[in-house]
């Protein structure tokens, strides 16, 4: 399952941080790939985070980029700053009082089992094979995993929105709170001037509009229905736009030019007019997408000064560090 594969792990924390400290942190060993303020990132970590990549390729059906182009050097940048970041989030949290115990990991796993697998550990295993995975390294992303949370908890925990704020975006918001007018409408859709007038006259002589659009509409979503569809104004090109709206109902319409052919518009019902949702029933909603991201802003301004922080303790191996840093790569001591 996605969640097994460490390149979903990776993904989703060089998302949340752009880049990691570098420079300095004293030289990197011949079997590491970088050095975070004395820990060190080893090569074995590396390689099994790239062959997750490489294992999600292959799934996908995609051909792995070869070794020396953009594509792989992006890939292994990733893979190198996520680890290089997890573990600068790893010492941040020893700071912070952050703790994860083998039962959090065995809890979130259990759910990870019963959601995935339907608690199947046979299911699981057999994940576990095809993925290339061990136990251990999934218990170690979840690791990982739970950390962040915990941190993005105590981060954001004083975070907090107010009436006045939730009110201010409604009311700067409302053309998203609403409804515009709607008509119930039915065309037939064709593609020459010349059999448009053909059907214009034979609607007009009293022939059924329904059995007209189902036998000559070229419009596949309402040819079925006899042309009936319900629009909402502004939301169809302006010529087809226009005329529905300003039809009188049971009215229909001379030949119509759209970039899609001609149309004989019928309006079958009156216009409904247009609704604002009341601010109480979406007052919660918006408070909820205005706290999250506060929480986000918050997060983000906590992983810049963890940035800051982690200037000059960070040290690659050669042929490892991003280009913006390259200057502080080292060899092996």
């Amino acid at each position: 399952m996605r969640y097994l594969t460490t390149t979903f792990l990776f993904a989703a924390l060089v998302a949340v941080l752009a880049g990691c400290g570098g420079g300095g942190g004293g030289s990197v060993p011949s079997d590491a790939v970088a050095k975070v303020n004395g820990h060190t990132i080893t090569q074995e970590q590396f390689n099994t985070l790239l062959n997750q990549a490489k294992k999600s390729y292959t799934s996908q059906k995609k051909k792995w980029p070869a070794a020396g182009t953009p594509e792989y050097d992006t890939l292994k940048n990733q893979a190198v700053a996520y680890l290089v970041q997890r573990e600068e989030f790893q010492q941040e949290a020893d700071k912070l009082g952050v703790a994860i115990t083998d039962a959090d990991v065995d809890k979130r796993l259990k759910q990870i089992k019963k959601q995935y697998f339907g608690g199947s550990e046979a299911r699981y295993k057999k994940q576990l094979t095809q993925q290339g995975l061990t136990d251990a390294q999934v218990r170690d992303d979840i690791k990982a995993q739970l950390v962040q949370e915990k941190i993005f908890k105590k981060v954001t925990t004083d975070t907090k929105v107010s009436e006045a704020d939730v009110k201010k975006y409604y009311d700067q918001h409302q053309s998203q709170y609403g409804t515009p007018e709607q008509r119930d409408v039915a065309h037939i859709l064709v593609k020459s001037k010349a059999l448009a007038d053909q059907l214009y006259q034979k609607v007009k002589a009293g022939q059924d509009f329904t059995k007209l659009a189902k036998k000559y509409s070229q419009d596949p979503g309402s040819k079925a229905q006899g042309g009936k569809l319900t629009i909402s104004k502004g939301q169809t090109v302006a010529p087809f736009d226009q005329t529905a709206f300003l039809l009188p109902t049971g009215h229909f319409s001379r030949p119509v030019k759209t970039t899609f052919g001609y149309h004989i518009i019928k309006a079958l019902g009156p216009i409904k007019a247009a609704k604002t949702t009341p601010f109480a029933k979406v007052k919660a909603s918006i408070k909820q997408q205005l706290l999250q991201q506060k929480r986000n802003d918050a997060m983000t301004n906590w992983s810049n000064t963890l940035k800051k922080d982690f200037n000059g303790k960070v040290s690659y191996q050669t042929g490892f560090a991003p280009a913006t840093t390259s200057a502080a790569a080292t060899t092996t001591g």
